[in-house]
């Protein structure tokens, strides 16, 4: 066996045909994160015949005491569950990291332990992944554990929506509350539109209250993946806005002043009359509502006459799926709920295109409703996701002493 330097288009030929390929196993990916202090080696394993038997990109840099770390984001692309490879090419490694002054490698390969409904309940099982776990920790990968939330650097959890279904049984699948959505957002006047990187700061002006990324870092994805990223924007076209809230108001309005005839009119029975009374002060309440929304929306309209942009999405297309990077919405609209518009106009288009999945990132692993990411998980799953549990987490250590240092100093922090 040997380690062998890749050229990019060896690598992304071999790693496109790879059975866990992604797209943070690809040249592309690498070069976008150089500019933020990342080096990066493209690492090619050949067993003795020659034959490459697996790749992957590592991303290192200087962060303790002279010492490297590196980190192969979701890799490395290689068969775990032969275990004498696995040693034979762990220890090659070890060496050669040794030599180049690195202090530990960092792996989270892309490799699905199971799939879950949305209720956390398993539905299919990869029967490899206890080998290649077991594999990886006789091997000396220390594991960080299924972990549950967001403790790594990437997610354990991933929302996938399958797009094999024709669209119109695809979208009865969803939640009720999901379709609802869809139709509130709808009927509002949001509207979902496709655009290109000259509205990039515009989709930063909205991502960056959620993140700590810069712009640069958007541009240099979109430098690099050119054409397979794409953006999308929710606008609120503010003139539909006013007249969908006017309908409301006028037509719950109506509807209370019908009430208050009925409760004048009514039998001198209490059943009667405390159901229509009941009826009246849900009204009077909605009235009041609708009111407010209709104020809000005129003076949305006043000064902002060709709509405003309230949400916004970025997705990364490889091989046959849709990758939903990040996301992000003005908390101001969020009854309007244009993440929930957006994610639909991402499934049509996809779907339209003959991609298989439209993966929305992370989920937690915790399914009960007192998880405080519940929400979230409740917005993903509702349109009929699943969720792929990945292996997860581990740490190549190839100098014992400075790890351990470095770990102490950085305890809870994401390298």
């Amino acid at each position: 066996m040997k380690i062998i330097t890749l050229t990019e288009k060896e690598f992304d030929d071999y790693a496109s045909h790879h059975k866990y390929r992604n797209f943070y196993q690809t040249s592309s990916y690498g070069k976008a994160m150089e500019p933020f202090g990342y080096k990066t080696h493209l690492l090619g394993i050949e067993n003795d015949y020659g034959k490459l038997i697996g790749a992957s990109l590592l991303l290192y840099k200087e962060v303790f005491m002279n010492y490297k770390l590196a980190y192969a984001p979701r890799g490395i692309l290689f068969d775990y569950t032969d275990a004498e490879l696995l040693k034979e090419f762990t220890e090659r490694l070890k060496k050669l990291l040794s030599k180049q002054g690195f202090m530990y490698l960092k792996i989270d390969p892309a490799i699905p332990i199971c799939l879950r409904d949305s209720t956390g309940k398993i539905i299919n099982m990869n029967r490899e992944a206890n080998i290649i776990l077991e594999n990886l920790k006789a091997n000396n990968y220390v594991y960080h554990g299924q972990t549950l939330y967001f403790e790594t650097e990437k997610a354990r959890f991933e929302a996938i929506v399958t797009l094999n279904d024709n669209i119109r049984n695809i979208y009865q699948q969803f939640e009720k509350n999901t379709r609802y959505k869809i139709k509130k957002a709808a009927k509002n006047g949001v509207e979902v539109y496709k655009s290109g990187p000259e509205n990039l700061e515009l989709f930063y002006n909205l991502v960056k209250r959620k993140h700590t990324k810069t712009l640069e870092y958007y541009q240099e994805l979109y430098k690099h993946f050119g054409n397979n990223i794409e953006l999308y924007f929710a606008k609120l076209n503010t003139e539909t806005f006013v007249i969908t809230n006017k309908k409301a108001y006028e037509t719950e309005l109506e509807r209370n002043d019908d009430l208050t005839k009925k409760i004048q009119q009514a039998a001198n029975t209490k059943n009667a009359r405390r159901k229509l009374i009941n009826e009246k002060i849900e009204s009077d309440k909605l009235v009041n509502v609708y009111k407010k929304n209709l104020l809000w929306a005129t003076e949305l309209l006043k000064t902002n006459p060709d709509g405003v942009i309230i949400g916004t999405a970025m997705t990364i297309c490889y091989d046959n799926t849709a990758f939903l990077f990040i996301e992000a919405f003005d908390k101001s609209y969020k009854n309007l709920n244009p993440n929930y518009l957006i994610k639909w106009k991402m499934i049509n288009e996809y779907k339209n295109r003959n991609f298989k999945y439209l993966n929305l990132n992370a989920v937690s692993g915790e399914f009960k409703k007192d998880n405080k990411f519940y929400g979230l998980n409740e917005m993903k799953l509702g349109f009929h996701a699943v969720v792929s549990e990945y292996i997860g987490e581990f740490d190549l250590i190839i100098n014992s002493l400075a790890y351990s240092l470095y770990r102490n100093l950085n305890k809870g922090k994401k390298k």
